[in-house]
């Protein structure tokens, strides 16, 4: 891990650690491995995306009922979010993250064995409803392991992870459809997915001096940088505390904004190729996944130039900030772009530089979180994710809709339109405030 760019200076809670050794590293492992979860999440969930014409086919399943196969995951992901939060919060993410991988992995391996629309649509309901706790319980795994300088890159590589496993997805599926079917692709990602549970399970504590890998100036480094985020903390989450802050909402507002806009990149962009540029399936691959690339890219950018930020200047919501609104507003001019070119390959650059700047916004905003929600972080990421979510769901239900009353440019002018709107959101964001104190 020594070529990790989280270890390239010494960070300012160093300072307390214990001089006469050298921090071990297992935090660093910590986050790499959620890494990993995050990029098996996400080739979990696309794959449907992909290998929907061929199930629309063999199913008889028409575009607006697609759009509820599509939606119903992020209905179930949605409802589960917070209970998933809490579960993690309560019980630690070591046993809670490994059970839920478990969960939607026997959900995309039963995927397999559906045979009629009713059928897919309850898998994939209950699939959401597994993957729901996903993101809140590896966001609460990070909170008690990773420095506060660190936690925009953490944040920004981890959904670099989740795009990468997106950008891949479609180029693996395509090569395993052409030679094993569709049925193919979900078996062996289910099953990448139980070795993963075994790995976490048998590495990760919750934590830092429950693990026997790491040394006293590790353990002292991080209790350090925390205490001031854990002093006062109960181990009963305080919903009515947290809910009635005007910022948790300005947060999931925003949240909102971006998830649906990112979605339809993830569910519709494939069929959007196929359509209306006329990519053929080999190719519709390959450019399907270009944009999510571009994404992976922006990901680690936008962590890495907001730590930057905050170690230049000390003033985490500038931090935060610059990077989101500049990445919304460059997706609010890319999309639109997109949709104008003739060209289908300026088109799809357009569509790449859009999911760059969406992209951006990701790992700021999951930062957020640790930096207002500090030990309920696992619940406040949970609110956030649960709006983020509705957005997904009804950007895949409502799309199915929207094509077929107006066609593709009014689809892609929605994006826009949230895009810019999700700027406007994090300018009253405030991240050097957090939801709760032991005063309040």
């Amino acid at each position: 891990m020594s070529g990790v760019p989280l270890a390239a200076a010494p960070a300012p809670e160093a300072a307390g650690a214990t001089a006469a050794m050298r921090p071990t590293r297992v935090r660093h492992v910590v986050l790499w491995l959620t890494v990993l979860a995050y990029m098996i999440t996400y080739m979990d969930r696309v794959v449907i995306s992909v290998t929907g014409p061929m199930i629309q086919q063999e199913y008889g399943i028409g575009d607006r009922a697609w759009g509820w196969v599509l939606g119903v995951f992020q209905i179930g992901y949605a409802l589960f979010q917070i209970p998933g939060g809490w579960l993690g919060d309560r019980f630690g993410p070591r046993r809670v993250l490994t059970a839920v991988v478990v969960w939607w992995s026997s959900f995309t391996a039963l995927t397999t064995a559906t045979w009629s629309t009713g059928s897919l649509i309850a898998c994939r309901f209950l699939f959401g409803c597994g993957e729901a706790g996903a993101f809140p319980n590896a966001t609460r795994s990070l909170s008690r392991w990773m420095l506060p300088s660190e936690r925009g890159f953490a944040q920004g590589v981890t959904h670099a992870g989740a795009r990468l496993g997106a950008a891949l997805t479609p180029l693996l599926v395509v090569w395993l459809m052409i030679h094993f079917g569709w049925r193919a692709p979900f078996l062996i990602f289910a099953g990448l997915g139980l070795l993963w549970a075994a790995v976490w399970y048998r590495y990760y504590r919750d934590r830092p001096q429950d693990h026997a890998g790491t040394n006293a100036a590790e353990r002292e480094m991080i209790a350090a940088a925390l205490a001031a985020q854990t002093s006062g903390a109960t181990a009963r989450v305080p919903w009515r505390h947290l809910l009635a802050q005007p910022q948790l909402w300005l947060i999931s507002a925003m949240y909102f904004c971006y998830a649906y806009s990112i979605n339809i990149f993830l569910t519709w962009f494939p069929k959007y190729l196929g359509e209306v540029r006329d990519f053929e399936l080999a190719r519709m691959g390959l450019f399907a996944s270009l944009p999510l690339m571009a994404g992976v890219i922006g990901d680690v950018a936008g962590g890495w130039v907001s730590d930057h930020l905050l170690r230049r200047t000390g003033r985490v919501t500038w931090a935060r900030r610059a990077v989101a609104v500049a990445g919304f507003a460059l997706a609010a001019v890319a999309i639109p772009a997109g949709v104008l070119s003739d060209s289908p390959l300026v088109s799809v650059a357009w569509f790449a530089l859009a999911v760059f700047g969406l992209e951006l916004t990701v790992g700021v905003s999951w930062a957020l979180t640790l930096d207002v929600g500090g030990v309920y972080a696992g619940s406040v990421s949970a609110v956030m994710n649960t709006f983020g979510n509705i957005g997904g769901a009804l950007a895949a239900v409502i799309t199915g809709y929207i094509l077929h009353w107006s066609g593709w440019n009014a689809a892609m002018y929605v994006l826009a339109a949230l895009s810019a709107l999700g700027g406007l959101l994090y300018l009253r964001i405030d991240a050097a405030r957090l939801l709760y104190r032991a005063a309040d």
